[in-house]
């Protein structure tokens, strides 16, 4: 038995043969998964930041953020925004050190996060950046946008618009399109595979994602990629990821209203490769 079968066992339901298949394994993803399947937790990923501030403190993250903050700093050198406004931000992780590293920064930003802790985080970052002001949402960018009509010079999303179902995406970026003048997102360029594929890739690249961690290790499969690895897979799991082709989210972006929509690589990320997408709004 491998890791595939445990996996397969996942996707029909059956936890408790998922995880003795896991149990029997020697790799890393076969400890992991054992484990996570044998605890009572529920699959919440970003309520309880710990686990995620030590995977993006780490592994490829440290490469990956570098390459974003140089990407979002280029655009803002390049538009000069007055008003920003970022989608998902997190503890700012992306978004603070691209205001520091550009020359033409904005005066005022609006950061929206549905976690409390993160969205907190983010708050006390931007408290050290000068000359800005900040609006900062608790809330989902899909109630912020039914609440609020303003209009920004941009609107960004660092790797969190894939939290957000298919479907309701549409409806998200729909509502920014008359809003804003530009987007940009950065998100992972995850293939289209077949079941048997897209088994037997998740075993690969979660293999190699937990072997980028040491110390902190155990924290971040149980706290995170593996809440998130069997979001995906076991009916009725609490799901926190829905990804897809680079070609698939310009597909979208365009379908929502945008325009200009151009795709640039950004970084060979362990899962997939990261990708810059920007496009022009209809504000």
């Amino acid at each position: 038995m491998t890791i595939i079968d445990a996996l397969r066992a996942l996707t029909r339901g059956e936890r408790e043969r998922a995880r003795e298949v896991a149990a029997a394994g020697s790799g890393e993803l076969d400890r992991a998964l054992a484990a996570y399947l044998g605890s009572d937790a529920d699959g919440t990923v970003y309520d309880q930041p710990a686990a995620f501030t030590a995977f993006i403190d780490g592994g490829g993250n440290v490469g990956l953020y570098k390459a974003v903050t140089r990407a979002l700093a280029r655009i803002y050198d390049e538009e000069r925004p007055v008003r920003v406004l970022d989608v998902g931000c997190g503890d700012g992780r992306a978004l603070v050190p691209s205001l520091v590293k550009a020359e033409h920064p904005p005066r005022h930003v609006t950061v929206v996060d549905p976690s409390e802790a993160l969205l907190s985080g983010a708050v006390k970052a931007l408290e050290g950046v000068k000359n800005l002001a900040v609006d900062a949402r608790n809330t989902r960018v899909e109630e912020f946008l039914a609440r609020d009509d303003s209009r920004f010079d941009v609107a960004q999303s660092t790797f969190a618009l894939h939290a957000i179902p298919h479907e309701e995406r549409d409806g998200v970026l729909a509502g920014l399109a008359p809003r804003v003048k530009s987007l940009a997102v950065v998100e992972f360029d995850v293939p289209d595979l077949d079941d048997e594929e897209r088994l037997e890739f998740l075993a690969e690249t979660y293999e190699r994602g937990l072997a980028e961690y040491d110390e902190d290790r155990e924290l971040v499969a149980q706290g995170f990629l593996m809440p998130v690895l069997t979001g995906q897979l076991l009916p009725g799991a609490k799901r926190s990821t829905w990804e897809q082709p680079a070609t698939s989210w310009a597909a979208q972006v365009g379908r929502a209203g945008f325009g200009d929509v151009r795709l640039t690589p950004l970084f060979d990320y362990w899962s997939s490769p990261a990708f810059l997408l920007t496009a022009s709004g209809t504000a």
